[in-house]
C-alpha cells in the first residue's frame, strides 16, 4: 500500500466508526472512537483464527505508521493550535498562575512520585528495571492530554473556570512533559557519559522558553498580516502557514513545538485580536475551519490508538503492572496538585474539591502512547508501552465517561 492508500484507508475507518459513534452510541468523539477500534481490532482477532487476511492488513497499517512521529512532528502542533485558538483567554489570564504551576512544578512532582513508585512495585512483581527507566515512564505518563479533555469537558459541562484550569494545564502541560521526557531520555541514553546540571538546565530552558518566544513571534507576526487585509480565504491560510512553517522552525532550532503552538493560537485566539484583525466573516470561517481540522485530526488520532493493539506484547506481569499502575498513577497526580491547589484557592474562585475533578479529568491520551514508543528497547520499551497502554485505554474510557457525572455531583 502506498501513502494515499492507507490515509484512505483510516479516513475510511474513521467515517464509519464516528457514523456508528454519532448514530449509536452518542458518546464523545474520543471514547465512542476508541472503543468501537478496540472493539473492531477484537472482532478482526478473532476472525483471524479463521482468515488472518484481514489482520494482517490491519497490522500492516499500523507498520507502516510511525504512530510516535506522525503524532509528535505533525498531529500535534495542529492539534494543540486549535485547542488554544478557542480557549477562553480572559478566564486564562485571571487562572494563569496555578495553570503555570500545574503545568511546571505538578509534571515535575508527578514525574517524581511516579517514577519512584512505579520502581517499587515492579520490584515486587520481579521486575528489576533501572529507576532512571520508570523516572522516563513517570515523564511520559504524567501530562495530561487536551486532545482528550477538550471536548469531554465541554460536554461534561463544566464551569468555566474549573475547565479553563484543567484545559490551560493540559495544553502547557503537554508541551513541558515532552521537554522532561527528552531531558530524562537523554540522561538515560547518556550511559556511563556524565550529563551537567547546566546542560540540562539549558536542554529545558532553550525548549521551553524558546517555544514560548517562537510561538508569541509567530502570534503577532499572524495578527499584523491578518489586520492588513480584508480576505477571509487568505487569512484562514496563513494561520494554516503560521502553524507549518513554525513547526518546522520549532524543529530545526530544538524548541518544543508544542509550546510555540500553544502560545501562538493564544494571541490568534485572543478576544482583542480577533476584534482588531478579523471582520465577522473571517472570524466565522476561520473558527470553523480549524474545528473541522481539529475534528478530522482527533477522530484518526484515536482510531489509531485503538488500532495500536495490535502491536502490543500483552505478557501477564506486563498487563498486572498496567492495571495495578492505574489506581497508583491516579493518587500521585492527586498529590501533586495538592499544594498549589491549597496554595491558590483561597486567592481565587475555586470550585469544590477541585483536586477530585481535576485528578479524574486529567485524561491521558496518545502523546503518552506517542512518547512511550519512543523509547528503546533496552529501555523495556515493551512492558512501559503496554503499562501506558492500559492507563490510557482506561483514562478516556473509564474516567471519560464519569466525570461528568463527577462534576455534577461535587459542584452541584
Amino acid at each position: 500500500m502506498d501513502v494515499f492508500t492507507i490515509i484512505s484507508v483510516l479516513v475510511f475507518l474513521s467515517a464509519i466508526f464516528g457514523y456508528l459513534n454519532a448514530r449509536f452510541l452518542k458518546l464523545p468523539n474520543s471514547i465512542g472512537l476508541m472503543l468501537i477500534t478496540i472493539v473492531f481490532t477484537l472482532v478482526v482477532f478473532g476472525i483471524g483464527y479463521v482468515d488472518d487476511t484481514l489482520i494482517n492488513a490491519e497490522r500492516y497499517i499500523i507498520d507502516q505508521i510511525d504512530f510516535k512521529s506522525v503524532l509528535l512532528d505533525i498531529m500535534l502542533s495542529f492539534l494543540l493550535f486549535a485547542g488554544a485558538l478557542h480557549t477562553n483567554f480572559d478566564q486564562l489570564k485571571v487562572q494563569r498562575w496555578p495553570i503555570l504551576v500545574f503545568s511546571t512544578l505538578g509534571v515535575l512532582v508527578s514525574t517524581f512520585l511516579v517514577g519512584t513508585s512505579m520502581y517499587y512495585l515492579l520490584q515486587l512483581l520481579g521486575m528489576d528495571i533501572n529507576f532512571i527507566y520508570c523516572l522516563l515512564f513517570g515523564s511520559l505518563i504524567s501530562p495530561t492530554d487536551p486532545i482528550a479533555v477538550l471536548g469531554i469537558l465541554k460536554k461534561a459541562g463544566a464551569p468555566k473556570q474549573l475547565e479553563t484550569k484543567i484545559v490551560g494545564e493540559s495544553l502547557f502541560n503537554d508541551g513541558v512533559g515532552v521537554v522532561v521526557f527528552l531531558t530524562i531520555f537523554q540522561l538515560a541514553s547518556a550511559g556511563e557519559t556524565a550529563v551537567g546540571p547546566l546542560e540540562i538546565l539549558e536542554l529545558f530552558g532553550v525548549e521551553v522558553i524558546g517555544g514560548l518566544a517562537l510561538g508569541l513571534a509567530l502570534g503577532w507576526g499572524t495578527y499584523k498580516l491578518m489586520k492588513s487585509i480584508d480576505d477571509y480565504d487568505i487569512e484562514v491560510i496563513i494561520t494554516l502557514a503560521t502553524v507549518m512553517v513554525g513547526t518546522l522552525i520549532a524543529q530545526k532550532f530544538h524548541l518544543s513545538a508544542p509550546l510555540a503552538m500553544v502560545a501562538a493560537g493564544l494571541v490568534v485566539g485572543n478576544d482583542t485580536v480577533r476584534n482588531s484583525a478579523m471582520s465577522e466573516t473571517t472570524e466565522t470561517y476561520v473558527d470553523k475551519f480549524w474545528e473541522l481540522l481539529d475534528i478530522l485530526l482527533n477522530t484518526l488520532l484515536f482510531v489509531l490508538i485503538g488500532m495500536e493493539m495490535l502491536v502490543l506484547s500483552f505478557k501477564t506481569e506486563y498487563v498486572i503492572a498496567g492495571l495495578l499502575a492505574i489506581p497508583l498513577v491516579l493518587i500521585c497526580r492527586y498529590l501533586s496538585l495538592l499544594l498549589p491547589i491549597k496554595f491558590f484557592e483561597k486567592k481565587l474562585d475555586f470550585v469544590p474539591r477541585t483536586n477530585l475533578i481535576m485528578t479524574w479529568g486529567g485524561l491521558r491520551g496518545g502523546i503518552s502512547i506517542a512518547l512511550a514508543l519512543g523509547l528503546s528497547d533496552d529501555m523495556f520499551r515493551d512492558a512501559f508501552l503496554v503499562i501506558t497502554y492500559i492507563i490510557v485505554v482506561f483514562s478516556i474510557i473509564g474516567q471519560g465517561l464519569t466525570v461528568e457525572k463527577l462534576i455534577k455531583r461535587v459542584v452541584q
